[in-house]
This record gives C-alpha cells, sequence and structure tokens, in this order.
C-alpha cells in the first residue's frame, strides 16, 4: 500500500491487485444501468487485510468492453476510503485504453487525476 508518486493512488490500485485475490463475488445490481451502461457488480474480497490496507473493493464492471465503469475501496474496519472513476477512453489500435483516471480518498477529501498520453 504504497502511495504512487504522492498521490492518492497506490501502487496496487494501478496493477488492479484486487482482482487476484481469492475471494471474488458477483453481487445483484442495486441499478440497470451505471453511466448509462450495463455492468456487472463484483466484490473483491481480502482473505487477510493488514491495518493499512483494502478489505474489500466493489468493481462495476461494464458487460461489453470489461472495462472499470467505477469501484469503491473500504478500509480494513469496513468504510469507504477511496472512490475510482475512469473519466475518459480512447479507441488505440482497436483496443479500448483509459486516458484519465480520478481517484478520491473519501476519508481525507483529496484526489488525483491520472491523464495517459496515449499518442504513441
Amino acid at each position: 500500500m504504497i502511495p504512487f508518486a504522492n498521490s492518492d493512488f497506490w501502487l496496487c490500485d494501478l496493477g488492479l491487485e484486487f482482482f487476484h485475490w481469492p475471494v471474488q463475488k458477483i453481487l445483484p445490481k442495486p441499478t440497470n444501468l451505471v453511466r448509462g451502461r450495463d455492468y456487472t457488480l463484483l466484490e473483491s474480497t481480502n482473505p487477510n487485510p493488514s491495518t493499512n490496507a483494502y478489505s474489500r473493493v466493489l468493481s462495476w464492471i461494464d458487460r461489453e468492453s470489461g472495462g472499470i465503469l467505477q469501484a469503491e475501496a473500504y478500509d480494513f474496519s469496513g468504510k469507504l476510503l477511496k472512490e475510482f472513476a475512469p473519466k475518459s477512453f480512447k479507441k488505440v489500435n482497436g483496443q479500448w485504453e483509459l486516458q484519465e483516471m480520478k481517484i478520491r480518498n473519501v476519508q481525507t477529501g483529496s484526489s488525483t487525476l491520472l491523464e495517459f498520453d496515449l499518442n504513441k
């Protein structure tokens, strides 16, 4: 759980490590659409979270592209810690790639926007 370049992103956020936790469960959808898209709601649970780690992450995953529409990360005590929101995408060589991603630390009130240069 190391901050990336003094931002609100942790290195584990960038690697989407929560998708590799052993406990993954599809939850019922509370709404039909998120950001105008059909989705699957996935709960990833950390079986042994440390006090400075996520205990679980909820991910709203776009049914068509498989990309994350939004995500919420919860701290060791089960309180909302961070909200992730992809801001824009671009199709590069036939594949959708993330251009901007915003993360907000709900507990501190800070936020970080990452922008990716996809022109290469």
